[in-house]
Protein backbone atom coordinates (compact mmCIF):
# COMPACT_ATOMS: atom_id res chain seq x y z
CA UNK A 1 0.00 0.00 0.00
CA UNK A 2 1.57 3.17 -1.30
CA UNK A 3 2.41 5.91 1.68
CA UNK A 4 -0.11 8.43 2.64
CA UNK A 5 1.20 12.11 1.38
CA UNK A 6 0.89 15.23 2.91
CA UNK A 7 0.34 18.65 1.60
CA UNK A 8 3.70 19.51 -0.19
CA UNK A 9 4.72 15.88 -1.10
CA UNK A 10 6.56 15.08 2.03
CA UNK A 11 5.59 11.12 3.86
CA UNK A 12 4.13 11.12 6.67
CA UNK A 13 6.48 9.63 8.89
CA UNK A 14 5.37 7.33 11.39
CA UNK A 15 6.44 10.23 14.17
CA UNK A 16 4.67 12.97 12.70
CA UNK A 17 3.35 15.08 15.48
CA UNK A 18 6.15 14.56 17.84
CA UNK A 19 8.15 17.65 18.70
CA UNK A 20 11.53 17.73 19.94
CA UNK A 21 13.31 20.54 21.77
CA UNK A 22 16.81 19.38 20.63
CA UNK A 23 19.21 21.31 23.09
CA UNK A 24 22.60 19.04 22.10
CA UNK A 25 25.41 19.24 19.99
CA UNK A 26 28.59 17.67 18.04
CA UNK A 27 27.69 13.99 17.31
CA UNK A 28 25.95 11.70 19.88
CA UNK A 29 22.71 14.01 20.50
CA UNK A 30 22.52 15.01 16.55
CA UNK A 31 22.79 11.48 15.67
CA UNK A 32 20.20 10.57 17.88
CA UNK A 33 17.51 13.55 17.03
CA UNK A 34 18.54 13.62 13.11
CA UNK A 35 17.49 9.75 13.64
CA UNK A 36 14.17 10.74 15.01
CA UNK A 37 13.30 13.40 12.30
CA UNK A 38 14.30 10.87 9.66
CA UNK A 39 10.90 9.08 11.01
CA UNK A 40 9.34 12.44 11.11
CA UNK A 41 9.40 14.36 14.37
CA UNK A 42 9.83 17.43 14.46
CA UNK A 43 13.20 18.48 15.79
CA UNK A 44 14.01 21.98 16.59
CA UNK A 45 17.52 22.60 17.22
CA UNK A 46 18.56 25.14 19.61
CA UNK A 47 22.02 26.76 18.87
CA UNK A 48 24.18 29.10 20.37
CA UNK A 49 23.71 32.87 18.97
CA UNK A 50 26.77 33.69 17.10
CA UNK A 51 28.68 30.36 16.79
CA UNK A 52 25.85 27.66 16.46
CA UNK A 53 26.96 24.02 17.11
CA UNK A 54 30.56 23.09 16.75
CA UNK A 55 30.22 20.94 14.06
CA UNK A 56 29.64 23.91 11.43
CA UNK A 57 33.44 24.82 11.72
CA UNK A 58 34.63 21.09 11.33
CA UNK A 59 36.21 21.90 7.61
CA UNK A 60 36.97 21.38 5.23
CA UNK A 61 35.53 20.27 3.19
CA UNK A 62 32.84 22.61 3.30
CA UNK A 63 29.56 23.02 0.93
CA UNK A 64 27.69 26.02 0.78
CA UNK A 65 29.60 27.72 3.99
CA UNK A 66 28.75 24.38 5.75
CA UNK A 67 30.96 21.63 6.83
CA UNK A 68 30.41 18.45 5.45
CA UNK A 69 30.30 17.11 8.79
CA UNK A 70 27.71 19.24 10.39
CA UNK A 71 25.80 18.56 7.07
CA UNK A 72 25.87 14.46 7.84
CA UNK A 73 24.44 14.58 11.22
CA UNK A 74 21.53 17.17 11.27
CA UNK A 75 18.99 16.79 8.40
CA UNK A 76 15.31 17.18 9.05
CA UNK A 77 15.36 19.62 11.49
CA UNK A 78 14.65 23.87 12.36
CA UNK A 79 16.99 25.60 13.81
CA UNK A 80 16.60 29.02 16.50
CA UNK A 81 19.09 30.95 17.85
CA UNK A 82 18.73 31.02 21.72
CA UNK A 83 21.00 32.02 24.66
CA UNK A 84 19.95 29.87 27.58
CA UNK A 85 22.02 32.31 30.06
CA UNK A 86 19.66 35.07 28.74
CA UNK A 87 15.96 35.28 30.70
CA UNK A 88 14.12 36.15 27.49
CA UNK A 89 15.71 34.12 25.47
CA UNK A 90 15.24 31.48 28.31
CA UNK A 91 11.59 32.07 28.02
CA UNK A 92 11.43 30.90 24.76
CA UNK A 93 13.31 27.97 25.45
CA UNK A 94 10.43 27.68 28.20
CA UNK A 95 7.91 27.78 25.69
CA UNK A 96 9.12 24.99 23.55
CA UNK A 97 9.91 22.62 26.23
CA UNK A 98 5.86 23.35 27.03
CA UNK A 99 5.47 22.21 24.10
CA UNK A 100 7.88 19.79 23.31
CA UNK A 101 7.08 15.66 23.72
CA UNK A 102 10.63 15.50 24.07
CA UNK A 103 13.66 17.39 25.46
CA UNK A 104 17.19 16.08 24.61
CA UNK A 105 20.31 17.12 25.80
CA UNK A 106 24.34 16.08 25.82
CA UNK A 107 26.10 18.13 28.40
CA UNK A 108 27.90 17.49 31.22
CA UNK A 109 25.86 16.34 34.33
CA UNK A 110 24.51 19.60 36.01
CA UNK A 111 25.00 21.85 32.81
CA UNK A 112 21.18 22.27 31.94
CA UNK A 113 20.45 22.71 35.82
CA UNK A 114 22.60 25.49 35.91
CA UNK A 115 21.05 27.23 32.60
CA UNK A 116 17.45 26.87 34.27
CA UNK A 117 15.99 23.84 31.67
CA UNK A 118 17.35 20.57 33.91
CA UNK A 119 14.52 17.93 34.20
CA UNK A 120 13.24 19.00 36.98
CA UNK A 121 12.24 22.67 35.42
CA UNK A 122 11.35 20.89 32.00
CA UNK A 123 8.69 18.56 34.17
CA UNK A 124 7.41 21.20 36.10
CA UNK A 125 6.31 22.70 32.46
CA UNK A 126 5.29 19.45 31.06
CA UNK A 127 4.66 16.76 33.42
CA UNK A 128 4.36 14.11 30.70
CA UNK A 129 7.55 15.62 28.67
CA UNK A 130 10.47 12.71 27.93
CA UNK A 131 13.88 14.34 28.72
CA UNK A 132 16.54 12.67 27.15
CA UNK A 133 20.34 12.78 28.53
CA UNK A 134 23.52 11.22 26.87
CA UNK A 135 26.65 11.74 28.84
CA UNK A 136 30.21 10.65 28.50
CA UNK A 137 30.38 9.04 31.60
CA UNK A 138 26.72 8.59 33.04
CA UNK A 139 25.06 10.05 36.22
CA UNK A 140 27.10 8.62 38.98
CA UNK A 141 30.60 7.59 40.12
CA UNK A 142 34.27 8.90 39.72
CA UNK A 143 34.02 9.69 36.72
CA UNK A 144 30.74 11.56 36.29
CA UNK A 145 32.14 15.06 35.80
CA UNK A 146 34.24 14.04 33.21
CA UNK A 147 34.25 15.13 29.72
CA UNK A 148 32.99 12.53 27.36
CA UNK A 149 34.73 12.26 23.33
CA UNK A 150 34.32 9.73 21.14
CA UNK A 151 38.01 9.16 21.12
CA UNK A 152 38.77 8.60 24.38
CA UNK A 153 35.55 6.49 24.93
CA UNK A 154 37.07 4.07 22.52
CA UNK A 155 40.35 4.10 24.52
CA UNK A 156 38.22 3.46 28.29
CA UNK A 157 35.92 1.31 26.97
CA UNK A 158 38.38 -1.67 25.52
CA UNK A 159 36.98 -1.02 21.57
CA UNK A 160 40.86 -0.29 20.84
CA UNK A 161 42.20 -2.86 22.82
CA UNK A 162 40.74 -5.14 20.28
CA UNK A 163 40.79 -3.01 17.12
CA UNK A 164 44.79 -3.06 15.13
CA UNK A 165 46.93 -5.65 14.38
CA UNK A 166 47.92 -8.16 16.95
CA UNK A 167 51.67 -6.68 16.81
CA UNK A 168 50.81 -3.05 16.24
CA UNK A 169 49.26 -0.27 18.17
CA UNK A 170 45.82 -0.29 19.48
CA UNK A 171 43.16 1.39 16.87
CA UNK A 172 40.27 3.45 16.83
CA UNK A 173 37.16 2.58 14.15
CA UNK A 174 37.27 4.92 11.23
CA UNK A 175 33.99 6.41 12.36
CA UNK A 176 32.91 7.90 15.59
CA UNK A 177 31.33 4.68 16.81
CA UNK A 178 30.85 5.09 20.27
CA UNK A 179 29.02 8.48 19.72
CA UNK A 180 26.60 7.41 16.88
CA UNK A 181 25.89 4.16 18.89
CA UNK A 182 24.91 5.56 21.79
CA UNK A 183 23.16 7.77 19.82
CA UNK A 184 21.00 5.58 18.52
CA UNK A 185 20.34 3.80 22.03
CA UNK A 186 19.36 7.16 22.40
CA UNK A 187 16.65 7.09 20.24
CA UNK A 188 15.33 3.64 20.97
CA UNK A 189 14.96 4.45 24.98
CA UNK A 190 12.96 7.44 23.00
CA UNK A 191 10.68 5.57 21.59
CA UNK A 192 10.03 3.33 24.21
CA UNK A 193 9.31 6.39 26.83
CA UNK A 194 6.99 7.87 24.17
CA UNK A 195 5.03 4.31 23.87
CA UNK A 196 5.04 4.05 27.90
CA UNK A 197 3.73 8.21 27.69
CA UNK A 198 0.74 6.94 25.21
CA UNK A 199 -0.58 4.62 27.15
CA UNK A 200 -0.17 6.00 30.62
CA UNK A 201 0.50 9.87 30.34
CA UNK A 202 3.27 9.43 32.07
CA UNK A 203 6.82 11.18 31.12
CA UNK A 204 9.81 9.58 32.42
CA UNK A 205 13.88 10.36 32.39
CA UNK A 206 16.01 8.48 29.24
CA UNK A 207 19.64 8.81 29.77
CA UNK A 208 22.41 6.51 27.73
CA UNK A 209 25.77 7.29 28.54
CA UNK A 210 28.47 6.64 25.89
CA UNK A 211 31.21 4.32 28.10
CA UNK A 212 27.41 2.27 29.04
CA UNK A 213 26.68 2.06 25.36
CA UNK A 214 30.14 0.90 24.25
CA UNK A 215 30.26 -1.49 27.03
CA UNK A 216 26.32 -2.93 25.73
CA UNK A 217 27.77 -3.24 22.08
CA UNK A 218 31.71 -5.46 23.23
CA UNK A 219 28.83 -8.38 22.46
CA UNK A 220 30.51 -11.38 22.17
CA UNK A 221 33.96 -10.20 23.14
CA UNK A 222 32.25 -9.10 26.87
CA UNK A 223 30.78 -12.76 26.88
CA UNK A 224 33.54 -14.07 25.82
CA UNK A 225 35.92 -12.62 28.84
CA UNK A 226 32.65 -13.09 31.32
CA UNK A 227 31.77 -16.23 30.75
CA UNK A 228 34.77 -17.93 29.40
CA UNK A 229 37.24 -16.15 30.88
CA UNK A 230 39.39 -15.49 27.76
CA UNK A 231 40.67 -11.89 27.74
CA UNK A 232 40.10 -10.52 23.93
CA UNK A 233 43.22 -8.81 22.13
CA UNK A 234 43.75 -7.41 19.07
CA UNK A 235 43.46 -9.91 16.16
CA UNK A 236 43.73 -7.47 13.03
CA UNK A 237 40.59 -8.61 10.57
CA UNK A 238 40.84 -12.24 12.38
CA UNK A 239 37.63 -12.98 14.31
CA UNK A 240 37.74 -14.47 17.89
CA UNK A 241 35.06 -16.73 17.55
CA UNK A 242 34.89 -18.49 13.64
CA UNK A 243 37.60 -19.30 11.05
CA UNK A 244 37.90 -18.81 8.17
CA UNK A 245 36.81 -15.29 8.86
CA UNK A 246 39.23 -12.73 7.87
CA UNK A 247 41.43 -10.86 4.74
CA UNK A 248 43.19 -12.63 2.69
CA UNK A 249 45.72 -11.65 -0.07
CA UNK A 250 45.18 -12.31 -3.77
CA UNK A 251 48.19 -12.24 -5.96
CA UNK A 252 46.97 -8.59 -6.73
CA UNK A 253 44.63 -7.58 -3.42
CA UNK A 254 43.00 -8.45 -0.28
CA UNK A 255 39.73 -9.50 0.34
CA UNK A 256 37.19 -10.54 2.67
CA UNK A 257 36.25 -14.27 3.32
CA UNK A 258 33.48 -15.22 6.43
CA UNK A 259 32.86 -18.93 6.46
CA UNK A 260 30.54 -18.63 9.52
CA UNK A 261 28.55 -22.82 9.68
CA UNK A 262 29.47 -25.70 8.51
CA UNK A 263 27.32 -25.91 4.99
CA UNK A 264 29.79 -22.72 3.89
CA UNK A 265 32.70 -24.40 4.94
CA UNK A 266 31.97 -27.05 2.77
CA UNK A 267 31.06 -24.55 -0.55
CA UNK A 268 34.08 -22.72 0.26
CA UNK A 269 36.27 -25.85 0.34
CA UNK A 270 35.19 -26.97 -3.37
CA UNK A 271 34.94 -23.30 -4.91
CA UNK A 272 38.78 -23.84 -3.79
CA UNK A 273 39.36 -27.05 -5.02
CA UNK A 274 40.62 -27.83 -1.74
CA UNK A 275 37.95 -31.07 -0.92
CA UNK A 276 40.49 -32.71 1.56
CA UNK A 277 40.57 -29.79 4.10
CA UNK A 278 36.70 -30.42 4.27
CA UNK A 279 37.66 -33.78 4.80
CA UNK A 280 40.75 -33.15 7.29
CA UNK A 281 39.43 -33.67 10.80
CA UNK A 282 41.46 -31.08 12.07
CA UNK A 283 39.12 -28.73 10.74
CA UNK A 284 35.76 -30.45 11.07
CA UNK A 285 34.04 -28.57 12.69
CA UNK A 286 34.07 -24.68 13.51
CA UNK A 287 35.76 -25.53 16.99
CA UNK A 288 38.36 -27.48 15.62
CA UNK A 289 39.01 -24.67 13.11
CA UNK A 290 39.89 -22.44 15.47
CA UNK A 291 41.74 -24.65 17.55
CA UNK A 292 43.77 -25.17 14.16
CA UNK A 293 44.04 -21.49 13.25
CA UNK A 294 47.17 -20.92 12.51
CA UNK A 295 47.42 -24.22 10.42
CA UNK A 296 44.69 -23.59 8.53
CA UNK A 297 44.93 -19.65 7.84
CA UNK A 298 48.55 -20.33 6.63
CA UNK A 299 47.37 -23.03 3.68
CA UNK A 300 44.64 -21.16 2.62
CA UNK A 301 47.21 -17.98 2.37
CA UNK A 302 49.11 -19.90 -0.33
CA UNK A 303 46.10 -21.09 -1.86
CA UNK A 304 44.73 -17.25 -2.68
CA UNK A 305 48.46 -15.57 -3.46
CA UNK A 306 48.31 -18.35 -6.70
CA UNK A 307 45.37 -16.26 -8.65
CA UNK A 308 43.92 -12.69 -8.63
CA UNK A 309 41.30 -11.37 -6.34
CA UNK A 310 38.50 -11.46 -8.92
CA UNK A 311 39.06 -14.52 -9.51
CA UNK A 312 38.64 -15.75 -6.24
CA UNK A 313 35.31 -13.57 -5.70
CA UNK A 314 33.53 -14.89 -8.56
CA UNK A 315 34.37 -18.62 -7.35
CA UNK A 316 33.29 -18.01 -4.10
CA UNK A 317 30.38 -16.04 -5.10
CA UNK A 318 29.07 -18.46 -7.95
CA UNK A 319 29.40 -21.21 -4.62
CA UNK A 320 27.26 -18.95 -1.95
CA UNK A 321 30.38 -18.25 0.38
CA UNK A 322 29.99 -14.48 1.41
CA UNK A 323 32.90 -12.97 0.91
CA UNK A 324 33.86 -9.59 -1.30
CA UNK A 325 36.26 -6.47 -1.94
CA UNK A 326 37.81 -3.86 0.70
CA UNK A 327 36.29 -1.09 -1.19
CA UNK A 328 37.47 2.65 -0.60
CA UNK A 329 34.27 5.32 0.75
CA UNK A 330 35.30 5.83 -3.47
CA UNK A 331 34.19 2.45 -4.33
CA UNK A 332 31.30 2.17 -2.56
CA UNK A 333 29.68 4.70 -3.98
CA UNK A 334 29.95 3.66 -7.08
CA UNK A 335 28.88 0.16 -6.28
CA UNK A 336 26.14 -1.19 -8.79
CA UNK A 337 24.13 -2.19 -5.79
CA UNK A 338 24.58 1.01 -3.61
CA UNK A 339 23.12 2.71 -7.09
CA UNK A 340 20.81 0.30 -7.27
CA UNK A 341 19.40 0.70 -3.83
CA UNK A 342 19.47 4.68 -4.32
CA UNK A 343 20.96 4.92 -0.75
CA UNK A 344 22.67 8.51 -1.88
CA UNK A 345 20.07 11.42 -2.23
CA UNK A 346 20.60 15.05 -3.72
CA UNK A 347 18.60 17.36 -1.09
CA UNK A 348 18.59 21.01 -2.41
CA UNK A 349 20.18 23.49 -0.28
CA UNK A 350 19.59 27.60 0.53
CA UNK A 351 23.93 27.73 0.26
CA UNK A 352 25.55 25.08 -1.34
CA UNK A 353 22.10 24.67 -4.21
CA UNK A 354 22.25 21.16 -3.45
CA UNK A 355 24.13 18.56 -1.13
CA UNK A 356 24.69 14.92 -1.49
CA UNK A 357 24.13 13.04 1.68
CA UNK A 358 23.24 9.15 2.50
CA UNK A 359 19.78 8.34 2.37
CA UNK A 360 17.63 7.22 5.83
CA UNK A 361 18.04 3.86 6.08
CA UNK A 362 14.81 2.85 7.64
CA UNK A 363 12.45 1.49 4.76
CA UNK A 364 9.04 1.44 5.91
CA UNK A 365 6.57 1.09 3.39
CA UNK A 366 3.28 2.94 4.77
CA UNK A 367 5.04 5.49 6.76
CA UNK A 368 8.72 6.13 5.31
CA UNK A 369 11.51 8.24 6.32
CA UNK A 370 11.97 10.64 4.11
CA UNK A 371 14.57 14.12 3.98
CA UNK A 372 12.03 16.57 4.18
CA UNK A 373 14.79 18.90 4.93
CA UNK A 374 17.90 20.15 4.37
CA UNK A 375 20.91 20.54 7.11
CA UNK A 376 19.31 23.84 8.05
CA UNK A 377 21.49 26.74 8.36
CA UNK A 378 22.03 28.04 11.79
CA UNK A 379 19.33 30.26 12.91
CA UNK A 380 17.22 29.91 9.87
CA UNK A 381 14.16 29.27 11.28
CA UNK A 382 14.17 30.97 15.01
CA UNK A 383 11.60 33.22 13.35
CA UNK A 384 9.01 30.55 12.36
CA UNK A 385 9.30 28.93 15.56
CA UNK A 386 8.90 31.71 18.04
CA UNK A 387 5.85 32.66 15.79
CA UNK A 388 4.45 29.02 16.39
CA UNK A 389 5.17 29.62 20.48
CA UNK A 390 3.16 32.65 20.28
CA UNK A 391 5.52 35.41 19.94
CA UNK A 392 4.21 38.60 17.49
CA UNK A 393 6.42 39.34 14.79
CA UNK A 394 7.43 42.50 16.14
CA UNK A 395 9.06 40.42 19.26
CA UNK A 396 10.29 37.96 17.39
CA UNK A 397 12.11 40.42 15.53
CA UNK A 398 13.22 41.74 18.97
CA UNK A 399 14.86 38.62 20.16
CA UNK A 400 16.56 38.17 16.50
CA UNK A 401 17.59 41.40 16.21
CA UNK A 402 18.98 41.81 20.05
CA UNK A 403 21.37 38.58 19.50
CA UNK A 404 23.67 38.16 22.67
CA UNK A 405 27.49 37.28 22.14
CA UNK A 406 29.66 34.38 23.48
CA UNK A 407 27.79 34.27 26.82
CA UNK A 408 25.20 31.18 26.15
CA UNK A 409 27.88 28.67 25.55
CA UNK A 410 27.59 26.22 28.21
CA UNK A 411 30.46 24.10 29.39
CA UNK A 412 31.03 20.98 27.51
Amino acid sequence: MAAQREEGGAAIGPLDGIVVADFSRVLSGPWCTMTLGDLGADVIKVERPGTGDETRGWGPPFAGGESAYYLSTNRNKRSVELDLARADHRAAAERLVTRADVVIENFRPGTMERLGLGEAACRALNPSVVYASITGFGLSGPARDRPGYDFTLQGIGGLMSITGEPDGDPEKVGVAISDITAGLYCAIGILAAIRHRDRTGEGQRVHVSLLGSQVAWLANQASNYLNGGLQPTRMGNAHPNIVPYQVFHASDEPFVVAVANETIWHRFCAAIARDELSADPRFATNADRVANRATLTEDLARVFAEQPRATWLARLDAAGVPSGPINTIADVFADEQVRALGLVEEIPHPTATTVRLPKPPFELDRTPAETRRHPPLRGEHTAEVLRELGYSDDEARALIADKPGETGRPPG
